[in-house]
């Protein structure tokens, strides 16, 4: 309910809000592929977010969460025009997974949430970050004559209409209170109108190592509202995996930039 509420929402105002600008719309071609790959990337991605957090903390979550340049550059690197891995980077991502080990480890911090929770949410949020890496690297490669803002909108409001179905049929009753409201507006307007399409548009004009900068923010931002709102437990053994798993991501972004300027070095100008 939750997805589907934020995500109609937004989408929804932003398109209404393009065609009172009068703004470039997408042809049907195009807007089927965009919702197709707003799917992949909010329903598919953010949904295993939200979801997992259900069983483990928000800050937890946010660590796992900082792999996802490791599927960008993976999802890139399997397309036709995309950068190949090279062994620092594949040597980026493994340190960027024993950070993550320390963080399944037991006995941390986080021991009051079951190991069966921690790896279930672990393996989702995964399987979302490669979801979200496949529909953003598609939509970005799509192009299309429409602004990044309408296709975002387009994507989110596809993500709503698809979550409105399970949100009906999942037989819990919400409790509607003027805080969770406030929540969810609060949602479909820096998470969605501002946040998103900010990504989209970033990922249209700007290189994939450089848009995935954003992954070193949210974990700090999470961690830090967790342990000062909800007294989400936050110790050394979780300090030091976060600093293991940015010195994964920048190893993985420095040695993909530094081979990008390579290739465009080596091309013979004319």
């Amino acid at each position: 309910m939750l997805m589907c509420l934020r995500y109609s929402i937004s989408g929804g105002a932003l398109l209404i809000g393009a065609l009172v600008r009068g703004a470039r719309l997408p042809t049907p071609r195009e807007a089927a592929f965009t919702a197709f790959y707003g799917l992949l990337t909010i329903a598919a991605g953010t949904g295993a977010l939200a979801y997992s957090e259900q069983w483990i903390p928000s800050g937890m979550a946010s660590l796992f969460a900082s792999l996802q340049p490791f599927w960008l550059v993976s999802a890139d690197a399997l397309g036709p025009a995309g950068e190949r891995l090279h062994w620092p980077s594949i040597g980026g991502m493994l340190v960027g997974l024993a950070g993550v080990a320390l963080l399944l480890a037991p006995g941390g911090s986080g021991q009051h949430v079951s190991t069966q929770a921690m790896l279930g949410g672990f393996f989702l949020m995964q399987l979302g970050g490669a979801t979200w890496a496949v529909g953003s690297l598609a939509q970005r490669r799509l192009g299309g004559r429409a602004h990044p803002f309408v296709s975002g909108g387009v994507q989110q409001l596809a993500t709503g209409i698809a979550f409105a179905i399970p949100a009906l049929l999942d037989g819990h009753h919400e409790n509607w209170n003027t805080k969770g409201m406030l929540a969810i507006l609060y949602l479909a307007v820096f998470g969605g109108i501002v946040g998103y399409s900010a990504f989209i548009y970033s990922m249209q004009h700007l290189p994939v190592a450089l848009v995935s900068i954003y992954t070193y923010i949210n974990p700090m931002v999470a961690v830090a509202l967790g342990w000062w709102f909800y007294n989400e437990p936050f110790g050394w053994r979780e300090t030091a995996a976060m600093i293991v798993i940015f010195a994964g991501v920048s190893i993985v972004k420095w040695t993909t930039s530094r081979s990008h300027r390579r290739a465009q070095a080596s091309v013979p100008v004319e």
